[in-house]
């Protein structure tokens, strides 16, 4: 399976819609003579249109240069990320290592031939003055049929991908191709061919005084699909950000729990809970072997003894095999689509009659009690003094999250909040960093003992660690009195 990132615009052109001269526009010195293709892709969704919805399209195309299966995954208009798989012989069906990118957004069910794109192609390279390749232009005259209802449409598309372009050149040739009549499109192909019966589909914001709450609830479900294919493959960026979702679901959920039957949301807190426990499973053995490779790097070599470098590259090595392995079982799970429609059920249903009041409380009571147990750990010295750290740092989090909820309406008020408690939070994530690196270090140093290795490279980067662990403390003191300015949280008084 290949994997690659598109960064692309549409603009859909009127009847009488002329291209323009694209040369001199954000360095464009040369527009190539036209290939002309013929495409025909039948798009392949859920009987209620769930991979669409959740901004997937999963298609069968033939014709030109990349025939096969593709899987889209992000919105139009930003950065896309396509999985493509060969045709097969029979093809009835997508290929097993598509389903699996596609079951947290189809959430296990089935998918069925839904709509069938033909278009005819034309394709310009757009070219630099040293030639290079800046973007590639498409003008698609599409004919599209909904497979359901049998809806059929007509309508003329330009495409601009980047190549070895920028975002600048994107607003170039944009403001060109608006300034000759072109209308920039947000959705897909796939989407206009459906677009009839996508519409029945009640996806609107919530409203009301718990909206923020729901909506913020949605974000982070939509977060754990959006990052499910690439995460599924072991992307670091990806398996970060669905294990940060799957935290601020489980602070939410517990912050503002009212909201929701106590049975249900705590039931959901436990699968995600699980869910997040394998994906720091990988995500931890991924930041440990890039932290600890770093750390045996910046010694002298004459202060590297034995074959340290080797060891912690094997050791991580397996402990990541392990952990993406068990990751793809549980993605691969029954209870993994189960989560997800549970969450869609709280997301979408309506939530308990408590006024913005109820709200804010919820969000102060969080603030506070992370102020608590902050100062509490403070207090405490030695190991127990690590501990207490790391669950003031998990307070901090909930906090965080709780003010996240009120940042879109409350702005930069917010904002500012949040800011400090993240600077807060990254500094006690350094200092139990350094607690678990040196825990890892020291079963390095036995296992090499035990292998007849020398063990002083070990030793050495446990002194590093536990010494930059000293002085974490005066900076968490200054970043605490720092976030409990008053205009900082001013808006936080009743």
């Amino acid at each position: 399976m290949a994997t690659v990132v598109e960064r692309e615009r549409k603009y859909s052109g009127d009847e009488g819609f002329r291209m323009p001269d694209l040369t001199g526009c954000g360095g464009v010195v040369t527009m190539s003579d036209a290939t002309v293709s013929d495409l025909d892709a039948v798009y392949w969704d859920t009987g209620d249109l769930l991979l669409l919805r959740s901004g997937h399209a999963l298609r069968r195309r033939t014709g030109g240069h990349d025939a096969g299966w593709h899987l889209k995954v992000g919105a139009v208009g930003g950065t896309r990320v396509e999985h493509q798989f060969p045709a097969g012989a029979s093809d009835d069906g997508p290929p097993p290592e598509l389903v699996a990118l596609i079951r947290g957004a189809s959430r296990g069910h089935p998918v069925a031939p839904a709509a069938r794109v033909v278009n005819r192609r034309r394709e310009h390279r757009l070219l630099g003055a040293d030639g290079r390749v800046l973007a590639e232009l498409a003008e698609d005259d599409v004919r599209s049929e909904d497979l359901v209802d049998g809806a059929a449409r007509t309508w003329h598309e330009i495409e601009i991908e980047l190549v070895e372009g920028d975002e600048a050149l994107l607003d170039a040739l944009g403001g060109r191709l608006r300034a000759a009549g072109a209308r920039e499109v947000a959705v897909s192909k796939s989407h206009r061919a459906v677009a009839g019966r996508i519409e029945r589909f009640d996806d609107r914001e919530p409203d009301g005084p718990a909206a923020p709450v729901l909506a913020y609830v949605r974000a982070q479900r939509d977060a754990i699909v959006g990052n499910h294919a690439a995460a599924y493959q072991g992307d670091e960026d990806a398996v970060h950000d669905m294990r940060v979702a799957t935290r601020r679901l489980r602070a939410t959920l517990r912050t503002f729990r009212g909201l929701w039957d106590r049975r249900e949301s705590e039931a959901v807190r436990a699968e995600l809970r699980r869910l997040g426990g394998e994906l720091g499973r990988v995500r931890d053995s991924q930041v440990m072997a890039a932290r600890l490779t770093e750390a045996v790097h910046e010694l002298p070599d004459e202060l590297v003894l034995g074959p340290v470098a080797a060891r912690i590259g094997e050791r991580f090595a397996a402990d990541l095999a392990e952990a993406t392995t068990a990751l793809r079982s549980a993605l691969d799970s029954d209870r993994y689509p189960e989560l997800l429609a549970r969450l869609d059920r709280l997301a979408g249903a309506p939530a308990a009659d408590v006024g913005r009041r109820w709200v804010d409380r919820r969000i102060r009571r969080s603030v506070r009690r992370a102020d608590e147990r902050l100062d509490c750990s403070l207090a405490v010295t030695g190991p127990d003094g690590d501990a207490a750290l790391h669950e003031a740092r998990k307070k901090l989090k909930a906090a965080r999250y709780a003010v996240e909820v009120r940042e879109p309406a409350a702005g930069k008020r917010t904002t500012r909040l949040v800011k400090q408690f993240k600077a807060l939070q990254d500094l006690l994530g350094t200092h139990q960093d350094s607690v678990v690196t040196r825990e890892v270090l020291r079963r390095q140093a036995l296992q090499a003992y035990a292998d007849g290795e020398n063990t002083f490279t070990y030793g050495l980067l446990h002194a590093g660690q536990a010494e930059a662990a000293g002085h974490d403390r005066p900076a968490v003191l200054r970043a605490r009195d720092r976030s409990r300015r008053r205009k900082v949280r001013r808006w936080l008084e009743p």
